[in-house]
C-alpha cells in the first residue's frame, strides 16, 4: 500500500469481508481474531481483485515495510527528519540497519539508498509537474544540500536535467508501486 487510498481500499476489503480491522498502515493490517484458512483465502482473493496480496513471507514482510517507511518518509513527511535513513529505519523497525539493509538487497537486488534516491526524485517530479515550487524551493523541502547537487542527482537517475523534464514531465512518471 503506497497511499491514503489504498489504505482506504485495504480497510474498506477487510470490512466486506466481516473483518474488524484495529489499524491499515502503509504496508500492515491487523484485525482482530484469528483467521482459519478458508478466510486467509478470502481475504487472498479480495484483495488481489484490487490489485494487493498478502504477504505472508516474513522477509517479504519486512522488506515491504522497509519501502513503506521510506515511502511515508519522501512522500508525506517530505524527507524532513532529524534522523538519518539508517537509523530511522532501524527505529521504525526496532532492527539493526546491517541486518535490514542485506535483507532489502538480497530481496529486491537494489540497495535501501538506491530506492530511497529513486522514491526521492519521483517525489521531486512529481513537485516539478505541479510548476508551484522554484528548484530551490524543492531542493530545500527534499533536505538537499544545494540545488546543484539536486540536479545532478536527478540528470544521473533520470538521465536528464529538471528543466528538461518540466518541459515534457507526463510521459516521464512512474507510479510509487513500480519503482
Amino acid at each position: 500500500m503506497v497511499c491514503d487510498r489504498c489504505k482506504t481500499a485495504v480497510r474498506q476489503t477487510l470490512q466486506n469481508l466481516g473483518l474488524n480491522t484495529k489499524n491499515v498502515e502503509l504496508g500492515i493490517a491487523v484485525i482482530e481474531g484469528q483467521l482459519d484458512e478458508a478466510k486467509l483465502n478470502e481475504i487472498r482473493k479480495a484483495l488481489g481483485d484490487i490489485g494487493f496480496e498478502l504477504l505472508e513471507d516474513i522477509h517479504q514482510q519486512t522488506v515491504d515495510r522497509i519501502k513503506s517507511v521510506i515511502i511515508e518518509l519522501v512522500h508525506y513527511r517530505n524527507n524532513h527528519s532529524t534522523q538519518t535513513l539508517s537509523s530511522c529505519l532501524s527505529s521504525e523497525l526496532n532492527t539493526d540497519y546491517s541486518a535490514l539493509s542485506k535483507l532489502f538487497s538480497e530481496n529486491t537486488g537494489t540497495t535501501i539508498e538506491r530506492y530511497f534516491i529513486l522514491q526521492k526524485i519521483e517525489r521531486i517530479k512529481e513537485l516539478l509537474s505541479y510548476g508551484e515550487l522554484t528548484l530551490s524551493e524543492i531542493a530545500a523541502k527534499m533536505n538537499y544540500s544545494s540545488t546543484a547537487y539536486l540536479s545532478s542527482q536527478f540528470k544521473s537517475v533520470t538521465g536528464m536535467t529538471p528543466s528538461q523534464f518540466k518541459a515534457n514531465h507526463s510521459k516521464y512518471r512512474k507510479q510509487l508501486d513500480e519503482i
